[in-house]
């Protein structure tokens, strides 16, 4: 066993490296990079068929009758679906209400609408096929806002109100609603010496994820399916896929491929139950990959939203009450409005102090597309129009923005308008202070009328529009606050399987969750840990499937949090079992078997003091010690339905940004110079992951800010932009310079201390960039994107 001898002491050089705290690299980054990563479209299986979705082209209709014989005749074509072939009583699904048919069934709600499934040998054999079935469509008079839905006599997107929480909504196409009433708001009305309102427009925002929707279903011979596929929670998409085809969960084997990102447009279904029935159906296995076009109609989407805030402040500059009114369009089915909803609500007032407040917050249903979560998850919306108002009211003070913020800016042991604490750091002014300290972008010095300037930094960039004629500067700043994990009661818990053992003389640690990496690094983060914890130099990740315990969903900035608390108790609970076996086999060699706090470093066990006992390998020989467990954070509360009262929440996350723009005043184009952020991360487990992280939330609140919107007929409610052609999105011509500055301030709730990061950086990004163009132009501007006809009037 190799232990006889007298111990030694550890050396620095014999340290544990690829810890937590260090900018390891991601085991993913350089198959990607080169291309020579495995997406889930690139499955394939020597027989498999093609699967294929017909859409409806119509947004509120009766479907009359539905022909199939023509494309059921094609050659190469095995099956077709329509509703009347599903195989079980359950014909929904749905996050949180199940309210979404598999294929329509009587009418259809929304533009691209799944009505029809084919399977075939070929794609293009799959889509021809699909456009021969023939659909009589008789339209129905359509639902687009909060008039028409709650109209006298509107049309119901859905009857039957009876599990949508109807006690609490003043009509049944209202998805949900949360109020929340706090302090004498009148009262404080009357104190206000300055009092200033906005009725603010926050557009729809795609996830535009690179990776299409994609997945590969493979009938079994106990008669499941193995499902590999994209997605964000497997166990979420199992719970809600076993019941359509009347199988139990064990039968539904579900393993994640590789995703190309998310951002939450893949926590709800897609072509997850399609592909499934049409390979249980044919016997064969079924591959389904969306087009661009169908990927605009096959995910959910950011709510746009119609915000109405009042503020009033004393004129030393302290708020004195808020009122605001929040109307998110959530589109034809539920998906996560009704989390949306409580995260908008519960955050309206932002990072400030204000005692007095009367807020409510709506979801609607309309034949708008679906919409559900997207990174920021209702706080974006609403942080637009807070830190617009804020704005507003310094320039009344005639205050410095950043002070007026300052002033009012929330600390730790502030009451959040839920009557929640803040009992973590919560550096709301440090972080300001920060972000206005970073030294500004040189100003551009125009030669003749800017006859020698470089065109390629100017607003409209390579197009060769302006030469600086008519160019303007502005600085804008904003400040947000987002929750982490899931909130409202919810069981928001994860699971980690972790085995050591000694393969090849060297201890391996093996860490297996469900967790979906869609792009955030958790793989990286996990195998840091495992190294941390165990002492470990090689640590292998195990495909997340759904053999182990469900890890959550990849949203919520809480699979670091959440799941990589599972993955650090499940390796402590493995150290202690190999320090308890160490002691077994060599607690007579040496009392401080006994006596010491041990360690696991570098692939030995070690006294606190550094002195080394047995090696790992030594101890564990041809033994193996395998835990799972389950992990929870502290539990939080519903808010309540009348007051919105309750801890409601577990974490939050705080984040700033100055952005500097130019604005070329006569044809209406911007250009962002730099977006600079300050955020509070609590504890950089991998500090590169945390910048790519912040760097990256920071283009996707810029994107919205200037140029993303899926468009949307008033009047058809039909989508017009479902391609990345018209749907606009930022490239790296667009993307500033992003200087990061990392506050790590701990959390004592949470693991490491970590403070979950991926969402905050898109709050504030966008009424930061709004703020700066209108310092440039003097504009109001109360709506995103900005297109150049608000900045010219044309």
């Amino acid at each position: 066993m190799g232990v006889t001898g007298s111990p030694t002491n550890i050396n620095q050089g014999s340290r544990t490296k690829g810890g937590i705290g260090e900018s390891t690299l991601r085991p993913d980054g350089i198959l990607k990079v080169t291309g020579e990563f495995a997406y889930s479209s690139d499955m394939w299986h020597e027989d498999m068929l093609w699967g294929h979705t017909l859409r409806s082209t119509v947004a509120h209709a009766e479907i009359v009758s539905i022909d199939v014989s023509e494309a059921l005749a094609t050659s190469g074509v095995y099956a077709v679906l329509t509703y009347d072939d599903l195989p079980a009583a359950m014909k929904n699904y749905g996050l949180e209400i199940q309210d979404t048919p598999v294929l329509a069934h009587g009418r259809v709600r929304h533009h691209g609408e799944p009505v029809a499934l084919v399977a075939a040998d070929h794609p293009e054999t799959a889509r021809r096929a699909a456009a021969k079935i023939r659909i009589d469509y008789r339209e129905l008079p359509v639902v687009t806002d909060e008039a028409s839905a709650t109209a006298p006599g509107a049309p119901l997107i859905h009857e039957g109100r009876d599990d949508h929480h109807i006690g609490h909504v003043p009509h049944p196409n209202i998805v949900h609603r949360q109020p929340i009433v706090r302090g004498n708001v009148a009262a404080a009305e009357a104190r206000a010496d300055v009092i200033v309102k906005g009725d603010y427009y926050f557009g729809m925002q795609d996830q535009a994820f690179l990776g299409p929707e994609s997945g590969l279903a493979v009938p079994a011979e106990d008669g499941g399916v193995d499902l590999y596929v994209a997605t964000q929670w497997l166990h979420s998409d199992l719970r809600q896929i076993a019941p359509v085809l009347g199988l139990p969960e064990e039968k539904v084997r579900m393993t994640l491929s590789g995703v190309g990102g998310a951002f939450g447009g893949r926590e709800d279904l897609s072509m997850q139950i399609h592909a499934c029935l049409l390979a249980l159906r044919t016997g064969k296995p079924v591959k389904i990959v969306y087009n661009r076009f169908e990927s605009f109609f096959g995910h959910v989407h950011r709510h746009p939203a119609r915000l109405h805030y009042e503020h009033g402040a004393t004129r030393d500059g302290k708020l004195t009450h808020m009122r605001c009114r929040i109307v998110l369009d959530g589109g034809a089915y539920a998906s996560a409005s009704p989390a949306v909803v409580g995260n908008a609500s519960s955050l309206s007032a932002g990072p400030y102090v204000i005692d007095n407040v009367d807020i409510e917050a709506i979801a609607l249903y309309t034949n708008n597309p679906p919409c559900g979560a997207m990174r920021g998850f209702g706080a974006v919306q609403a942080c637009f129009a807070y830190e617009a108002q804020m704005d507003k009211l310094a320039a009344a003070l005639d205050l410095d923005p950043v002070e007026f913020r300052q002033r009012n800016a929330m600390e730790q042991g502030t009451l959040l308008p839920t009557g929640q604490q803040v009992d973590s750091p919560a550096p709301v002014a440090e972080l300001l202070r920060r972000v206005k300290a970073m030294p500004l972008p040189p100003e551009r010095q125009w030669e003749s009328a800017g006859e020698h300037a470089d065109v390629r930094a100017l607003p409209g960039g390579l197009s060769n529009t302006t030469h600086g004629e008519g160019v303007v500067r502005g600085v804008g700043y904003a400040v947000g606050i987002k929750n982490v994990g899931f909130s409202e009661g919810f069981d928001d818990y994860s699971t980690a399987r972790v085995r050591m053992e000694v393969i090849g003389g060297e201890p391996v640690a093996t860490v297996h969750t469900a967790m979906a990496e869609v792009g955030q690094g958790g793989v990286t983060v996990h195998a840091q840990i495992a190294r941390t914890e165990l002492g470990v130099s090689q640590v292998t990740i195990h495909p997340a499937d759904t053999k182990v315990g469900s890890a959550g969903s990849t949203s919520a900035s809480r699979q670091t949090y959440v799941t990589g608390g599972a993955v650090k108790n499940s390796c402590e609970a493995v150290r202690e079992q190999v320090l308890e076996l160490g002691r077994r086999k060599f607690g007579t060699y040496h009392p401080a078997w006994a006596t010491a706090e041990l360690l696991l470093e570098g692939g030995k066990v070690v006294t606190d003091g550094g002195e080394v006992l047995a090696g790992i390998a030594d101890v564990l020989e041809d033994e193996a010690v395998d835990v799972e467990l389950e992990w929870r954070h502290r539990p939080t509360e519903p808010f309540d339905l009348r007051t919105g009262q309750g801890n409601g929440h577990v974490q939050y996350s705080f984040a700033a940004h100055r952005a500097v723009v130019e604005v070329d005043t006569e044809l209406g184009l911007v250009k962002v110079i730099e977006l600079a952020c300050a955020q509070d991360v609590g504890k950089a487990l991998n500090p590169l992951s945390v910048v790519g992280q912040i760097q990256g939330g920071t283009i996707q609140g810029m994107g919205i800010a200037v140029m993303e919107e899926i468009i949307v007929d008033p009047v058809t409610a039909k989508v017009r932009n479902p391609s990345f052609t018209d749907y606009l999105l930022p490239t790296i011509l667009d993307t500033p310079t992003i200087p990061v500055d990392v506050l790590e301030l701990a959390d004592d709730h949470a693991p490491y201390g970590l403070r979950g990061i991926g969402e905050a950086p898109t709050l504030s990004s966008t009424p930061a960039v709004l703020a700066a163009i209108r310092n440039a132009t003097g504009l109001e501007l109360d709506r995103t994107p900005v297109r150049p006809e608000h900045l010219t009037g044309v």
